[in-house]
């Protein structure tokens, strides 16, 4: 069986930069396994299969290693390869998840995800996650799914070099969102590591800003914070606080589009 591929950069102003996904529309999922099998194939941080649903999709997203509930950067990948090529013309799109719908609609040349905000809550860190930080946070929190380290300074963040393999023997958390307060123009900046996923370092994460949004937005008073992800490819995204919902707004660039044989 031949099924379409396309790779987009997401949440990228340029090609090579923002976060990678591979988009590959189906006729119906195939087993687990073998989406599994195709993900690891890709070794792409997402690789997002779409199936139609009448006038909508259903969507899941799988890294080299495992599904996950929630991405961000392979919703809005999604999104432009529905938008712009399978359904040209379209200023909306709604994709059922394991997060529930989510829907995405156009905005100028970028798309506006709507997205279940992720409430933080401070934590006692376990003594582990400073070592494998290599430095010690201001203070950390959870939110639901990883701890949240909030550091001194955006340059601490930038320059972070942290022992993927301790924080992937930390129990109880998918990964490690580090942040700071934003310099060059943004309000925040953060990095996200996850090698418990198969992701030792995500460019960029949209479901790290369901949690950084909030948290960012009540610390600095502002209902639309400005993010840059500091990761070695960079990537950019606004982010919007509307109650129990977040609003991320990227730009995609499109790379590749071919065919992928399936046995």
């Amino acid at each position: 069986m031949r099924v379409p591929i396309f790779q987009i950069d997401a949440f990228a102003a340029h090609r090579f930069g923002g976060n990678p996904a591979a988009v590959m529309p189906l006729p119906a999922f195939l087993d687990d396994g073998t989406l599994q099998a195709i993900a690891a194939e890709n070794n792409l941080a997402e690789t997002a299969f779409l199936v139609r649903r009448g006038a909508e999709w259903q969507l899941r997203w799988f890294t080299p290693a495992v599904e996950v509930p929630l991405c961000g950067h392979a919703t809005l990948a999604s999104s432009w390869v529905v938008m712009e090529r399978l359904d040209p013309g379209a200023d909306r799109v709604v994709f059922h998840t394991l997060s529930g719908a989510l829907t995405v609609r156009r905005s100028g040349a970028a798309f506006v995800m709507d997205f279940p905000a992720r409430p933080t809550s401070p934590v006692e860190p376990p003594p582990a996650l400073e070592a494998a930080l290599g430095v010690r946070p201001l203070e950390v929190l959870h939110d639901g799914f990883n701890y949240v380290a909030v550091l001194a300074a955006a340059e601490t963040v930038r320059r972070l070099a942290p022992d993927l393999r301790a924080i992937r023997e930390l129990a109880g958390v998918d990964g490690v969102i580090v942040t700071a307060r934003g310099d060059g123009g943004y309000d925040c900046v953060s990095r996200y590591f996850a090698p418990a996923k198969g992701i030792d370092e995500d460019p960029v994460t949209g479901g790290a800003h369901c949690a950084l949004a909030p948290f960012w937005s009540a610390r600095l008073g502002k209902s639309e914070v400005r993010a840059f992800q500091a990761s070695a490819r960079g990537g950019e995204m606004i982010c919007r606080v509307a109650g129990e919902r977040v609003e991320l707004e990227g730009s995609c660039v499109f790379y590749l589009e071919g065919a992928a044989e399936i046995p």
